[in-house]
């Protein structure tokens, strides 16, 4: 299974997961063989990927990928969950702690995961998948810097409810660029924090750290984040990880930023370590994600193409993959695969989008 996008659709291409609608009404079942003609209704309805069984995407396993299980385990939860809380009482999101729970359960079981972004996010879904990925990606880091249970509780609480200020905006900003808009339009969306806070300030049961989350995930060590600049020192161990995890799935996402590829997000959060973001977080967060998802077609130096099968835990930017097209475009029938981590002179120079 692999993820190309609804425009590279040739043809004879086997659905390998349900499409779903923004109620979750199934549109078209796993097991479809799609058709050419199917791509102008599907963009009609915002859908701009899909998940697909092909000769390429042989031997690619997605179900491994922990954002696509904490997706389908919890996201519908979160959704319930702040949507409860908005329309009725403070009482419903304490069940949040809950989600946080089997999120840090499920990490304890496999201490050398590897963060895989193998998934894909309607506009429908966003705020629940960006939080939810947020989540699971700072347990991780938590995790890896040693961080006691306890905190690490209170990190991914805060996380999951880090963005619940957007909840008291009106407009629509899922287009937005937020450096591309007027002043006035980032302020408000800016506001997010200061909204979100003022929410959950007086619940007893939500810790100061958590809370912190919340308000301070958007501050900078040099000063230039907001909502009030606060440097270094003055920052939070939760709120510094919050920041990274945010930043990092913004990127990718495009959640009001410019998409980028996810080697390139991370090569950005490298290039601000000490700057915007916290040594020991960033060096946390560089031995945790993949540079290269499972899935991801990618281009070798020595002018290949191949399909990332899976990864070397201990060696995020060097994973397996297997050869599919040789260096004078041949296709390849027989299968070759290759683990970066034993050839070492062999490396990805970047990815493929479909």
């Amino acid at each position: 299974m692999r993820i190309i996008s609804v425009d590279s659709v040739k043809g004879n291409e086997v659905l390998a997961k349900d499409i779903l609608n923004e109620s979750s009404s199934i549109l078209m079942k796993a097991g479809t063989v799609m058709k050419k003609e199917y791509i102008k209704r599907l963009k009609e309805l915002n859908i701009d990927f899909i998940y697909v069984e092909d000769d390429i995407a042989q031997g690619v396993n997605l179900t491994q990928s922990l954002e696509l299980q904490i997706k389908e385990q919890c996201q519908e939860t979160v959704r319930e969950i702040l949507t409860k809380y908005t329309y009725h009482t403070e009482k419903e999101l304490e069940e949040i702690i809950t989600v946080a729970d089997e999120i840090i359960y499920d990490i304890m079981q496999e201490p050398e995961v590897i963060y895989n972004l193998s998934s894909i996010r309607s506009k429908s879904d966003s705020t629940y998948s960006h939080s939810l990925n947020v989540c699971a990606l700072a347990v991780i880091l938590a995790l890896k810097m040693k961080l006691s249970i306890k905190k690490t509780r209170e990190i991914a609480i805060g996380c999951l409810l880090h963005d619940i200020g957007f909840t008291y905006i009106t407009m629509d900003y899922g287009d937005l660029i937020l450096e591309e808009c007027s002043d006035r339009i980032q302020k408000e969306i800016k506001k997010h924090v200061i909204y979100g806070y003022s929410a959950v300030e007086k619940l007893k049961w939500l810790t100061s750290a958590s809370k912190d989350i919340i308000l301070s995930h958007h501050e900078r060590l040099d000063g230039s984040g907001y909502p009030f600049r606060l440097t270094e020192e003055k920052i939070k161990t939760g709120s510094k990880i919050a920041a990274v995890c945010d930043e990092f799935d913004s990127r990718v996402y495009g959640n009001l930023m410019k998409k980028m590829k996810v080697h390139d997000a991370i090569d950005y959060i490298v290039s601000q370590a000490g700057i915007k973001f916290d040594l020991e977080v960033v060096r946390a967060f560089v031995a945790s994600v993949a540079a290269y998802p499972i899935g991801a077609l990618v281009i070798t130096n020595q002018n290949e193409i191949g399909i990332v099968l899976r990864q070397n835990p201990k060696c995020p930017t060097r994973p397996v993959i297997r050869i599919i097209q040789d260096a004078r475009g041949n296709r390849l029938t027989e299968w070759i695969e290759r683990d970066l981590t034993k050839e070492l002179t062999l490396f990805i120079t970047d990815t493929i989008i479909d």
